[in-house]
């Protein structure tokens, strides 16, 4: 029989309701696989059978939204993507800035470093917004990722950066924010971060204008 539990009183289940039997690496490289071998409980009672479920352990990571409140306009940064080659697409991707964390970093630390490394943007602490946290691809990943908004100047940027000890050949572009989300709209851009921060942009474009112009 299906019942609707309202989201108020549905049954919270936390990390105390999973049972890890065991854990292993299956590989070490820059990123790491670990095979999990874990049972849960189950919504109608009692515990799964033990389940084995590889996940990627790619360490988290932060996403910054550059957003120029006075001319209305966006950085994207325009590089290679590797992932992309299976299916046949431009594996040339625009994206938001982004980056992983190192040894000790903050979060709002790494946003001003990748922002510097990656666009040549000089950004502070106190030029970022949080706008959310969220799980990547949860089912086989455990990345989180910190997205942010910052308040930038656009006018000069542009170029071509990057750390060269890291391979990376990065172009930088201004879009106005309508351009952007047109970009968005034809479908041009798909990057999941990017796709999550400009839908954001687009409902809260606003509030940062009158925050930031204030």
């Amino acid at each position: 029989m299906k019942t609707n539990i309202s989201p108020e009183k549905r049954e919270q289940f936390s990390s105390e309701d999973v049972i890890e039997h065991a854990k292993e690496t299956k590989y070490q490289g820059f990123f790491k696989i670990n095979e999990y071998h874990v049972s849960h409980r189950l919504f109608n009672g009692g515990f799964s059978k033990t389940l084995t479920r590889e996940i990627f352990e790619r360490g988290d990571a932060v996403v910054l939204l550059p957003y120029d409140p006075v001319n209305d306009a966006v950085v994207l940064l325009e590089q290679f993507r590797p992932g992309v080659l299976r299916s046949g697409e431009s594996p040339w991707l625009l994206e938001f800035v982004a980056g992983m964390f190192d040894e000790g970093e903050s979060a709002a630390e790494v946003a001003v470093r990748e922002a510097k490394e990656e666009a040549d943007l000089d950004i502070k602490a106190a030029d970022l917004v949080p706008v959310l946290k969220y799980f990547s691809s949860p089912g086989g990943m455990s990345e989180y990722i910190h997205l942010y908004a910052a308040r930038i100047n656009s006018a000069n940027v542009g170029g071509v950066y990057g750390l060269e000890e890291e391979g990376e050949d990065i172009r930088v572009h201004v879009f106005s924010r309508v351009q952007a989300l047109q970009l968005l709209e034809n479908g041009k851009i798909s990057n999941a971060a990017t796709i999550i921060g400009l839908q954001w942009l687009a409902l809260n474009y606003q509030k940062l204008q009158t925050s930031w112009q204030t």
